[in-house]
């Protein structure tokens, strides 16, 4: 039986599907079991990394689990996962751990890994990049304005589709041989937010705009969308522009294809932007 925390997210619910698809026997874990709309075979019980007295029943009879990363939730996940016996958990971290110079979200997913590699427990780490989910952040932008306004700079990065990223933790969580393994995800090639606007107007059929904004500007225009620590940590992370465009090489070796590029991933949710 294999684990699945934040299954009913991006990438979670993704995770479970592929499991599924490989015949594994899956247990979903959520806040919610009523709501987690996840297919039929799929074991859903109710629990939460913030709350540690739901995580026994989670985790009694699982052999591994995919690890949603929560900060200050770890160690009492950890906790039972011992008790428990669990033989793997599979966390999924962030590339921006791996920058020159630390910002905020890297630092939060510093402290995570190091509670799942100092926790006894075999481990395997993931590092997607930037989600290609995030462009979703510009679709009211889009349907309202056709006008994207974003940070105005020509750093490059290399974002990835969450079916990607379930591909590969599908693959660490089956297969032997990745315990104590790091693995750097990104999508196939590196481009600039005004390359993935063009990308979007292509296939929306629409002329839209992208608008640069100076660091000031986005954090006022962010001010209500997102905490600042995080628009100065993603305001920091342009700055590693070399880190952010690498393409890594593991997503094709892992999962034996070339991941999704962003004009698939663009069509597959167009509806999102219309």
């Amino acid at each position: 039986m294999i684990l699945v925390t934040g299954a009913t997210g991006n990438v979670g619910r993704q995770v479970v599907e592929r499991l599924l698809a490989e015949g594994a026997g899956v247990r979903a874990m959520t806040r919610r079991p009523d709501e987690a709309g996840l297919p039929d075979g799929v074991e859903v019980v109710r629990g939460d990394l913030t709350e540690p007295e739901t995580l026994p029943a989670a985790l009694r009879g699982a052999e591994r689990a995919f690890l949603f990363p929560l900060s200050g939730a770890m160690e009492g996940f950890l906790a039972a996962a011992r008790r428990a016996g669990l033989r793997q958990v599979v966390l999924m971290s962030a590339s921006a751990v791996a920058y020159a110079r630390p910002n905020a979200i890297g630092r939060r997913h510093e402290a995570i890994e190091r509670a799942v590699t100092e926790s006894g427990l075999p481990w395997t780490i993931l590092r997607p990049s930037a989600f290609m989910s995030n462009d979703r952040n510009w679709a009211p932008q889009i349907r309202a304005t056709g006008v994207v306004r974003w940070l105005g700079d020509d750093a490059a990065s290399a974002p990835i589709d969450e079916r990607d990223i379930a591909a590969v933790a599908a693959r660490a969580l089956l297969d032997d041989g990745h315990a104590g393994r790091t693995y750097l995800l990104t999508g196939p090639e590196a481009l600039t937010d005004p390359q993935r606007v063009a990308v979007l107007g292509e296939v929306l059929g629409r002329e839209l705009r992208f608008e640069g904004l100076s660091p000031d500007d986005f954090r006022a225009a962010m001010s209500a969308h997102m905490p600042r620590e995080i628009a100065d940590a993603l305001i920091a992370m342009r700055a590693e522009s070399k880190e952010m465009a690498e393409v890594s090489p593991a997503p094709a070796g892992l999962i034996g294809r070339a991941p999704h590029t962003y004009a698939e991933w663009a069509a597959r949710h167009a509806g999102d932007f219309r």
